[in-house]
């Protein structure tokens, strides 16, 4: 018998349903060797060659598959395609002694390796058939990373203890991206809104040639040209400025100029890269990264569909490559033809932009395009089926014909003692083409048949007032697209970058579910961008990625790289120590119990009095502000064992927790003050709550007798024009919360 090794039980019990007797699949839970977790493990003086030890949670297995092995005819190596599998691969091999095994007189003639990037029955006997030899490049490549990596996370992390707090880490890739989330931040920040104004008029046809036709015979035009100028985006500052020029347009009379038709295509987008289908499916569904890609590693490694079995729906789920095999745009052509009509067919070859994209791999497919999801669905669970519908409606629509459409673009004259010109823009579906399969919001709007020099009569003309926007923060989707464009990461390591971040405290998510960074953040962050500028250098990191796409490729060699790093960084990180005092927020406190000096110092809940003394005293108390707030809540008493509350913090802030816990687990939210009546009831106050989903809103404190609630922080005034509530809408903006007032 043949020993075929993989990671996973799901990818071993799809993959042994299309070997015979004659193989054995086993598993291998993952990595079955690493770094150790309580030493550096890495020889800084000797090349930099990690220490391997084998994780006492894998130990058992190891020796299960040595046994294995060792009855084994041959050993297969069928790992995943990409560095981390070929890592997998190589080190089954030292962990299993599988060389030594093999130049003893045992049963293993050969140990071979085997790759695929879909799990099918086609895919599993090419591979068999063509075997070949760890790729040492890939795995020096993803060494390399792992020792880069345990050298910034192991010997930075104590310098940001002391300079901080105990348990801060920093790593290579996560401190980058933090960088930029704290970047935007500051940004947003220092945005000043600058105020302009946008005119439009809605036009008619004077008469409508045929009733029966329905045919629109209103439309609308913005101004483009005052005169000779034309419009640019701030000309019109104030509403001084655009009610002059409304007065103007509702004396002025109405002709038809330059009328221009022309029929345009809207191509679809390639199929999905592991970064696209991360943020298509945040931005569709919610889905974080981690969430994404544990979905798509079931749906890759195999899925019960009934009679099939156990069975791979999608193609490898790590890649940025738009490559796409021949026979699946054949499987593509043939479904698009049999379900939708020949002229709907339109075969195209994606080319990757990405100078990293390995196109020995494929952009992620279904592994049949005549699979279609109805077929599976009530094999999938819910989110597994909107994942696979996402995957497969992409690729079939990537080889589906351009949408066409009818688009006519009409500028009309205004004469009102200055000439104005305003354009007016009409686009109608001719043929859906690729939208039948992935539909995509657009804007149609149909203009009456017009011609030139045809007047036309004014219904009304509108003027709106707005203001520039700062960038957004990110979310998901729009922070994997940044760091994708700066070559922050590969494939595999944007979901655990972001799980990272967000698991050390570093960022939250606002309602929006938009990163913003936190306290500790934003100080870590400073401190590195202080004392180790070339860690958080987005273009550094960038450049390091390139060097480890390198060594994958065989141009570099792993060990020079690492030096060329580690060297200054070491030389600047014992210079930092011996240079830089610890950032210690002193104040003219002295502690009540040993009589040292009182310092600020930050907990996982925010900031808060310590002894410097620590650890040999272990004093601490909260901060003034904390102090005042339980004075304003004293007295009160736990409803539920009538014993005295008191002010805790926990993540979300400070809260009301009975002192008899853990006897009593009774807590009470503290409300958030607005200082705004109700306008409803009139007796109740506004206050900051949540919703079920964490979002904040602002509702009576009297509810559930008064259900009146918010989106937006009332801002303490009534609106002049119909007398609602005013909304900050902003920052330094702020709008009536009456939908229908403008």
């Amino acid at each position: 018998m043949k020993l075929v090794i993989v990671e996973s039980p799901t990818k071993a019990k799809t993959i042994k349903k299309f070997l015979g007797n004659d193989y054995v699949v086993e598993s291998s839970y993952g990595h079955v060797r690493d770094l150790p977790k309580s030493t550096l493990g890495v020889d800084v003086e000797g090349d930099f060659q990690p220490k391997y030890v084998i994780p006492v949670k894998a130990k058992n297995r190891v020796k299960e598959l040595k046994a294995e092995a060792k009855n084994a005819e041959g050993v297969i190596l069928a790992s995943d395609e990409d560095r981390e599998g070929e890592a997998i691969a190589w080190h089954l091999v030292q962990a299993l002694d599988l060389n030594e095994i093999k130049s003893k007189k045992s049963k293993i003639k050969n140990v071979e390796r085997i790759v695929f990037h879909e799990i099918t029955k086609k895919a599993i006997e090419e591979a068999l058939k063509n075997p070949r030899e760890i790729d040492m490049n890939l795995v020096d490549a993803q060494q390399a990373r792992r020792v880069l990596d345990r050298l910034v996370g192991y010997e930075l992390s104590p310098f940001l203890w002391k300079k901080i707090r105990y348990g801060l880490s920093a790593g290579r890739v996560q401190s980058a991206a933090v960088r930029m989330i704290v970047d935007r931040e500051r940004e947003i920040q220092k945005f000043k809104p600058e105020e302009y104004h946008t005119i439009s008029a809605a036009l008619r046809k004077l008469e409508i040639p045929n009733p029966d036709i329905q045919i629109p015979n209103q439309f609308e035009a913005m101004l483009s040209k005052i005169g000779e100028k034309a419009l640019k985006k701030f000309d019109i500052k104030t509403e001084k400025e655009a009610e002059k020029i409304v007065k103007d347009l509702e004396k002025a009379e109405y002709k038809i100029g330059k009328i221009e038709k022309k029929e345009t295509q809207k191509n679809p987008s390639p199929p999905f890269t592991t970064s696209t289908l991360q943020q298509t499916a945040s931005l569709r569904y919610g889905y974080s990264t981690k969430q994404t890609m544990m979905l798509a590693q079931q749906l890759y490694e195999g899925v019960d569909i009934g009679e099939e079995g156990s069975t791979g729906l999608i193609t490898y789920m790590r890649t940025d490559s738009l490559n796409l095999s021949e026979e699946s745009l054949d499987k593509a052509k043939n479904f698009i033809a049999a379900n939708f009509g020949e002229n709907y067919i339109f075969t195209r070859r994606f080319k990757t932009k990405s100078k990293s994209a390995q196109e020995a791999h494929e952009a992620i497919r279904p592994t049949d395009p005549a699979r279609a999801p109805e077929s599976v669905k009530k094999f999938l669970n819910p989110k597994q089926y909107r994942l696979y519908s996402l995957i497969w409606n992409r690729f079939i629509a990537s080889q589906t014909a351009p949408a066409i459409f009818d688009s006519t673009a009409v500028e009309v004259g205004a004469k009102s003692g200055t000439d104005y010109v305003l354009k007016a823009k009409g686009m109608t579906l001719k043929f859906d083409g690729f939208l039948k399969i992935y539909p995509l919001k657009f804007k149609e709007a149909q203009l009456p048949e017009l011609s030139e020099k045809e007047n036309v009569e004014l219904v009304k003309v509108d003027a709106e007032r707005h203001f520039t926007e700062p960038p957004p923060r990110f979310n998901e989707a729009s922070l994997i697209k940044a760091l994708e464009e700066n070559g922050i990461g590969r494939p595999s390591t944007y979901a655990p970058t972001i799980t990272t971040i967000l698991e050390r405290g570093y960022v939250e998510k606002d309602q929006n579910r938009r990163f913003t960074p936190t306290e500790i953040g934003i100080l870590v962050n400073d401190m590195l961008v202080e004392h180790f500028p070339q860690i958080v250098d987005v273009q550094f990191t960038a450049k390091m990625e390139e060097e480890l796409d390198e060594i994958a490729q065989g141009k570099m060699k792993w060990t020079p790289v690492i030096r060329e790093f580690y060297e200054p960084f070491k030389e600047n990180l014992t210079k930092k120590y011996k240079d830089v005092e610890k950032a210690i927020e002193k104040t003219d406190k002295k502690c009540p119990k040993c009589g040292g000096d009182i310092i600020v110092k930050f907990g996982r809940f925010g900031k808060f009095y310590a002894c410097s003394r620590y650890p040999e005293c272990k004093h601490t108390e909260p901060l003034e502000e904390e102090k005042e707030m339980a004075k304003q809540y004293e007295g009160e008493i736990c409803e539920k064992c009538g014993s005295p509350m008191a002010l805790k913090r926990g993540k979300f802030g400070a809260f009301l927790g009975c002192s008899k816990y853990p006897e009593c687990s009774n807590i009470k939210k503290i409300e958030k003050t607005t200082g705004v009546k109700c306008p409803k009831c009139g007796v109740g106050e506004i206050i900051e709550r949540r919703s079920k989903r964490g979002r904040v809103f602002y509702g009576c404190n009297k509810y559930p007798d008064c259900d009146f609630a918010l989106w937006n922080r009332p801002a303490g005034e009534k609106c002049p024009k119909c007398g609602s509530l005013l909304v900050f809408a902003g920052k330094d903006k702020i709008k009536c919360s009456n939908k229908e007032c403008n």
